[in-house]
């Protein structure tokens, strides 16, 4: 298993040589606009992808499966669906299904609880896209545990720290867990994914497992940077399991 962090919660995974790209965002820097209710006016996304576009198409090209958590345009945007043939095979969360389908494509497995893929087990998890009523407006959101061969990976998705994050792992017992940090949040309410505390407390409660950060520098409704990121996790003594891999790393081999 490899897993690559292209941008933000885009990853680039290889199991079982299966090639899964994870949540797609792939526009250039500044082709959207700023998130509405955010209090600051930067486009998005704020960086561009550490891969040129031959490269990219080149990636692409290679996919066997695009594996959706939810349809936020900073996991599936415009540009990555304008990129992908429409009989591209798409994982997703039974919420998502119809609009995926409105859209054009037309080769989707829903993952309902359990799938076997290509000798790949995946497992759906939920969680919480926020606190109180701007987590009900979120909507619905999944994360995902692939296993194979004695790997666990769990990809949290967009969730603060919750039960259902503590239900996932307690179930699964991941190896290696991807969260989205940042701590995005609206002018209003509380944050909508995991900020550095949440994220040491993930690691606190599965002592041996490794915690790998992203969703960070992308988008201008995130608060937290690497940095900020790295000093609380240097703070908390936890940087031998806390990984804030930088864009474009590979940083499961």
């Amino acid at each position: 298993m490899t897993v690559q962090l292209l941008r933000h919660a885009t990853l680039w995974l290889t199991l079982n040589n299966k090639r899964i790209l994870v949540d797609p965002m792939l526009a250039p820097k500044d082709t959207y606009p700023a998130i509405p209710g955010t209090g600051n006016e930067i486009r998005n996304p704020k960086v561009d992808l550490p891969v040129n576009t031959a490269e990219l198409e080149k990636l692409l090209a290679q996919v066997d499966a695009v594996l959706l958590t939810h349809l936020h345009n900073d996991h599936w945007d415009t540009v990555a669906q304008n990129m992908f043939p429409r009989n591209v095979q798409i994982l997703c969360q039974p919420a998502d299904t119809d609009i995926i389908r409105q859209a054009g494509f037309s080769n989707i497995v829903v993952i309902d609880d359990r799938i076997d893929w290509n000798g790949i087990t995946i497992h759906r998890t939920s969680g919480q896209h926020g606190t109180g009523e701007i987590g009900i407006l979120m909507g619905t959101v999944s994360g995902y545990v692939l296993e194979h061969a004695g790997n666990s990976l769990y990809i949290a998705g967009d969730t603060i720290w919750c039960d259902d994050v503590k239900q996932a792992i307690d179930r699964y017992h991941p190896k290696y867990i991807v969260v989205n940090g940042g701590a995005a949040r609206f002018e209003t309410g509380d944050a909508i994914v995991m900020d550095v505390k949440d994220v040491i407390t993930t690691a606190r409660y599965v002592p041996d497992a490794n915690i790998y950060v992203v969703h960070l520098e992308t988008v201008n409704h995130s608060g937290e940077n690497r940095e900020a990121n790295r000093a609380a996790i240097r703070s908390a003594g936890l940087e031998a399991r806390i990984f804030v891999p930088a864009d474009g790393a590979v940083f499961i081999r």
